[in-house]
């Protein structure tokens, strides 16, 4: 079956060949053909050009779209997400209204331990139903692949719980879905004085079981001021490794932590969050695979500094962005709001927010050269928006709702 979209104002993210990542100068290039059509076949992008060399009559008994004054770009890849959880922490809200910061309500034990709490309590049933509604919000907004977290239950039997409702959302999403073990996500209420014995059940009871039912593409620590330690950060990762998943890090939320060092030393696929980044932090991303993922829903909820990610990309490095949509510290969907926050707030250009939410995010959940871009052989997945008069009205009228359709093929 075909599909054709003609006199497409602007298709955006076209490439001859599939791009692995983008950084430095290279994230303020989008490419991109004014006047456009696009065809799809079988799910797959089968042509693009300009409209002086469209012909309708080469694509048969294909359906035709006009989409004069619309735009067309790569969908989301969204690498950061907490979407399997079991309720909202509003009471927190008001806590942060009254001046509590996150890491007080941390340690009377609020935040993770709320939602750690609720989870223990919720059926793996339950637990996807919420999860898969919240997913099709995700779709909804232009997302097309998307990693989920565990890291609320902990404990063995509540974390392979998460990990199997992931699972089953990679069977049945209608958008590739990427699985991050975070054990390490916090220290249980039964832990809180112990907090290398709970490292010693990550490592010696949770990650092998994880990797006997092949629940998790990537093993995940929260690095950071009063959570986990380097030391403790690198027994997880190495255990991890051994059993083929791949890292990725919570890093430097908080603190200067040293999380973004270790993760570029276990080759982690990112180090996320960056709200404290240093010449140190940016020089080991510099000479590194590990892409620097920033969450600008996080900063804005939580009141505080955002990621210096013009710094990085002036440094020449290559920065994603993502949701991270979790009920503490980013309770929403919208990646259009995180391409608003990127630009408003920490000052990339439109088209750098774009790339770092596309061609970046993929390479930054292990689908680098497979999302986030329009190539002539890749799985069509692309956001279609209403008629806008630029590009960059999309970012600008953060809350007006300009997605006119999203188009997927997992």
């Amino acid at each position: 079956m075909k599909q054709v979209y003609k006199n497409i104002k602007s298709l955006m993210g076209v490439y001859d060949a599939p791009v692995e990542r983008l950084k430095g100068l290279e994230m303020a290039i989008v490419p991109s053909i004014d006047n456009a059509f696009l065809v799809v076949e079988d799910g797959k992008i089968a042509d693009f050009g300009e409209m002086a060399r469209f012909d309708v009559s080469s694509y048969g008994d294909a359906t035709v779209s006009d989409l004069s004054g619309q735009y067309v770009f790569p969908a989301f890849a969204d690498s950061h997400t907490h979407i399997v959880y079991a309720g909202s922490r509003e009471l927190e809200y008001e806590d942060k209204i009254r001046g509590l910061s996150y890491a007080e309500i941390a340690k009377r034990g609020g935040g993770i331990l709320n939602s750690a709490d609720l989870l223990r309590r919720t059926s793996e049933d339950d637990l996807y139903e919420m999860a898969m509604e919240r997913l099709m919000r995700c779709v909804e907004g232009g997302t097309a692949a998307m990693e989920i977290k565990s890291g609320y239950g902990l404990s063995t039997v509540d974390e392979l719980k998460m990990l199997r409702v992931i699972r089953r959302m990679k069977e049945n999403a209608p958008i590739v879905v990427k699985s991050n073990f975070l054990a390490a996500h916090a220290f249980p209420r039964e832990y809180l004085t112990n907090h290398d014995g709970y490292v010693d059940l990550i490592v010696n009871e949770m990650i092998p079981q994880v990797a006997a039912e092949d629940l998790a593409d990537f093993v995940d620590v929260f690095c950071d001021e009063g959570f986990f330690t380097v030391p403790q950060t690198e027994r997880i990762l190495r255990a991890g490794v051994e059993h083929s998943m791949r890292p990725k890090i919570h890093a430097n939320e908080l603190a200067l932590s040293g999380g973004v060092q270790i993760g570029v030393k276990y080759g982690a696929l990112s180090v996320d969050h960056l709200e404290h980044v240093g010449i140190d932090e940016r020089n080991a991303l510099r000479d590194s695979k590990t892409m620097a993922t920033v969450l600008p829903g996080a900063a804005f909820f939580l009141g505080m500094n955002y990621a210096p990610a013009r710094e990085m990309i002036n440094d020449g490095l290559a920065v994603a962005v993502a949701s991270d949509y979790n009920p503490g510290s980013s309770p929403s969907a919208s990646m259009k709001f995180v391409l608003s926050l990127a630009s408003i707030k920490m000052r990339l250009l439109p088209v750098e927010a774009l790339n770092a939410a596309t061609v970046n995010g993929a390479c930054a959940m292990g689908l680098a050269g497979e999302y986030g871009q329009i190539v002539k052989g890749l799985k069509a997945n692309f956001v279609i928006t209403k008629p806008m008069p630029s590009y960059a009205y999309f970012p600008y009228a953060y809350t007006e709702n300009l997605i006119d359709k999203v188009v997927i093929n997992k």
